[in-house]
């Protein structure tokens, strides 16, 4: 991956939002929102304008007009510059045509797991496909509401890209859960021995530590 002068993905939301046309902030925001698009992309409105001062330093878009409306704050309008498009362009395409090793939370915990003991960690587990389900059920009631709104597939693509993915880690935890619990998973008796011999060895060394 090209080390970016900008990499932030609230950034290249900013230059989507600007090859349609120039914008202040708060529309750059109130745009990304009625897309749906905080649903992929943190958005708040520190960060927007931290991100608005990158772009603009890297060159990447410019302030074009600076105008007040009544008492609101002064309001400047920013739009995207030649070697912004060439980013924008750039940037998108070698996202979507690269595969790179990402590093979630949960691949973390997995990869961890065997710290806990095994009885420990299927009520856990149990718990996360609860939070799966709500989240399931949270992306398919926001894809139904854009929809009735008007916003067309091309536009909830992530949405129904986090859907799949949401499915599929559901049943894979679900699957994972059962064999724990019907003992099928493999060196699980290896696993909870282990875990009956820390807990022997850690009793030992009470005692032993007591009687000094």
């Amino acid at each position: 991956m090209v080390k970016r002068k900008v990499s932030n993905p609230l950034a290249l939301a900013v230059l989507a939002a600007l090859s349609e046309r120039s914008m202040h902030p708060y529309e750059m925001a109130q745009v990304l929102r009625e897309r749906g698009k905080e649903q992929s992309i943190r958005i708040n409105y520190g960060s927007l304008y931290t991100v608005v001062d990158s772009l603009t330093r890297a060159g990447f878009i410019e302030p074009v007009e600076t105008f007040r409306e009544g008492r609101r704050p002064e309001r400047t309008v920013y739009a995207l510059t030649a070697t912004g498009k060439i980013e924008l362009k750039e940037w998108l395409s070698e996202i979507l045509r690269t595969s790179t090793k990402e590093y979630p939370e949960f691949e973390a915990g997995l990869s961890l797991m065997p710290v806990l003991p095994p009885d420990e960690v299927a009520p856990l587990l149990r718990q996360r496909v609860e939070s799966l389900e709500i989240r399931l059920t949270e992306v398919r009631a926001f894809m139904d509401q854009m929809r009735a709104g008007g916003l067309r597939r091309l536009f909830l693509i992530e949405a129904e890209y986090e859907e799949m993915m949401l499915r599929a880690e559901l049943a894979w935890v679900k699957g994972l859960v059962e064999e724990m619990e019907n003992g099928t998973l493999e060196d699980l008796d290896i696993w909870r021995r282990w875990h009956q011999g820390l807990e022997s060895s850690h009793r030992f060394a009470v005692r032993e530590t007591s009687t000094l």
